[in-house]
């Protein structure tokens, strides 16, 4: 396990400090949640990226036009 060092203004580790106390949990786990979540949404973005690259832009046009025809403005 690797060991970082974080510099935050004064009021802003307070603010973090209070989270972590109000979930009852501690600083490092709140940070830990915080990386995960961050990964988590950085990973999903990259496949997405992915998948649209190998999509057919027309293909995709289509489906948006059907969905807004079948969920569209009600």
């Amino acid at each position: 396990m690797a060991t970082i060092t974080v510099r935050l203004p004064d009021d802003t580790h307070k603010r973090i400090k209070d989270l972590a106390a109000s979930r009852k949990t501690s600083i490092n786990k709140l940070y830990e949640e915080f990386t995960v979540m961050a990964l988590t949404e950085f990973d999903a973005e990259n496949r997405f990226k992915v998948m649209a690259s190998k999509g057919s832009k027309k293909r995709g046009l289509e489906l948006l036009h059907k969905l807004q025809h079948q969920y569209g403005d009600k």
